[in-house]
């Protein structure tokens, strides 16, 4: 069985700062994630799932399998959206219109995302997703659920559990959220939303 391994980041830790400390990195990347890493190699021993891909854990388990792959999925589409120095602010092209086919332009869009982020109850994700067709939606999914268990394809997420921000930002949880687009690479959730 080959063991799940923690994603390296495609940046320094202090790359993000001052949206994302280099603290909070080292603890949301180092301790968290890697404790799901570690949690879910000790779970699949026998478990049925030893070569599955995490989009078929996620998409097929249930009960700690589920959560620990969950958030490793989550993490890694997380972490991996992200630069210290984006080329651009806005999305373009197909990603570009449709956001505006759906949401009427991006600022409509990157507000109703920072207001479902906010007012998720507990712990969770906000997310943008796209559907077979290429429609664009936003979901909130608790805990460690993921849009491909819906049958939609992640693009972009925020991450509202406390650990991604409470050590930069406290309980100010809406400012978190809007700090997160000077970070956002474009280029990644574009390539992302193409068929």
């Amino acid at each position: 069985m080959e063991k799940m391994q923690l994603m390296a980041l495609p940046y320094a830790p202090e790359a993000l700062e001052p949206v994302i400390s280099r603290e909070t990195i080292g603890f949301h990347h180092g301790k968290h994630l890697a404790g799901y890493v570690n949690n879910l190699n000790g779970l699949l021993q026998d478990s049925g799932f030893e070569v599955a891909t995490l989009e078929e854990i996620v998409c097929k388990a249930t009960g700690g399998i589920l959560n620990n792959a969950g958030q490793i999925l989550n993490h890694n589409l997380y972490f991996s959206q992200f630069s210290g120095k984006p080329k651009k602010t806005a999305p373009t092209g197909a990603l570009a219109l449709a956001i505006e086919r759906e949401f009427g332009s991006f600022d409509a869009f990157k507000e109703e995302f920072q207001k479902k982020g906010a007012t998720l109850f507990g712990s969770g994700w906000v997310w943008l997703s796209a559907d077979k067709d290429g429609k664009l939606v936003i979901t909130q999914e608790p805990n460690a659920a993921n849009p491909v268990q819906r049958g939609l394809k992640p693009l972009l997420t925020f991450d509202v559990w406390e650990h991604a921000y409470y050590l930069d930002y406290q309980n100010r949880r809406p400012d978190h959220l809007a700090a997160l687009w000077q970070i956002v690479d474009w280029d990644i959730i574009e390539q992302r939303y193409q068929p």
